[in-house]
């Protein structure tokens, strides 16, 4: 197979721009040229770029991708290291869960508290406006 990267794009479902930064971080390798100088993928390529996209998806990090990009090279290997990065992924995505449920319920509370009269004794506003009340602390949750 020999195509273009506008084929590669369309097939994996990535934008052409996505591509050359993938190859630009060392994500994608750099790919063969035609003799117009224009790029040339294969099927590996195409295998690569949908992996990345489908890690991307789930939320992993570039380093993370790279990572089980260099594991999934060697299939023979136990695959401890691939649960160790899934599990560290998993505690970020947990955290993240946390912070987004205390945001929810700040913002329910808030309004909640809502008269639905004026903007000037809107709760809404009052809270926001409230340099005390320290909603950067949900974010630690």
């Amino acid at each position: 197979m020999d195509i273009s990267i506008g084929e590669l794009s369309r097939r994996a479902g990535v934008k052409v721009p996505t591509i050359r930064y993938y190859e630009q971080v060392g994500l994608m390798p750099l790919p063969s040229r035609s003799e117009a100088q224009q790029r040339r993928y294969g099927e590996p390529e195409v295998a690569r770029l949908n992996f990345i996209r489908h890690a991307r998806e789930l939320g992993f990090e570039m380093d993370a991708i790279r990572e089980l990009l260099a594991l999934s090279s060697d299939p023979e290997r136990p695959c401890g290291d691939v649960d160790r990065i899934a599990r560290r992924h998993m505690a970020e995505v947990e955290k993240r869960i946390r912070k987004l449920t205390a945001l929810r319920g700040e913002l329910r509370r808030m309004i909640g508290e809502c008269g639905q009269g004026r903007v000037g004794e809107c709760r809404v506003i009052q809270t926001l406006a409230d340099p005390s009340h320290d909603h950067g602390r949900l974010a630690d949750h």
